[in-house]
């Protein structure tokens, strides 16, 4: 497997991690009637701050993924798979770690440092795949 699909793969179980680091607070805080219900209507309470974050988090990565999962897809089936592009998927993984800690503990500039430099990788693939 390339470097590429082996970071895609790692992203995509980053997610399931993330999904219970936000699922399990939170059923928590809602409770069963809410979380297992249709959500037809808001929750009748609020999630605490650090488990709305870790929710924005873990959608935040559902949104980066699809990037990351097209500028691996395209390296891959035109075979454009190099250093730079093994390089920028391992910064896209790194960073997408990264970004967790550092927006449920609200750090400011860096949470934002942290996601220019996961989509940049992503972009710079893309980029690469072009040229």
């Amino acid at each position: 497997m390339t470097a590429e699909l082996t970071v895609l793969t790692l992203a995509a179980l980053l997610q399931f991690v993330q999904f219970g680091l936000y699922a399990i607070p939170a059923n928590r805080e809602l409770g069963p009637g809410y979380t297992m219900s249709a959500r037809d209507r808001d929750p009748s309470k609020a999630l605490s701050d650090r488990t709305a974050r870790l929710a924005r988090a873990f959608d935040n990565h559902f949104e980066g993924l699809i990037l990351f999962g097209i500028a691996v897809g395209v390296i891959q089936m035109s075979g454009q798979n190099s250093t730079l592009t093994a390089a920028c998927a391992w910064v896209y993984l790194i960073a997408r770690v990264a970004y967790v800690p550092a927006y449920v503990r609200g750090w400011k500039p860096g949470r934002s440092l942290i996601w220019m430099a996961g989509f940049g990788a992503t972009l710079l693939m893309l980029l690469a795949a072009l040229l």
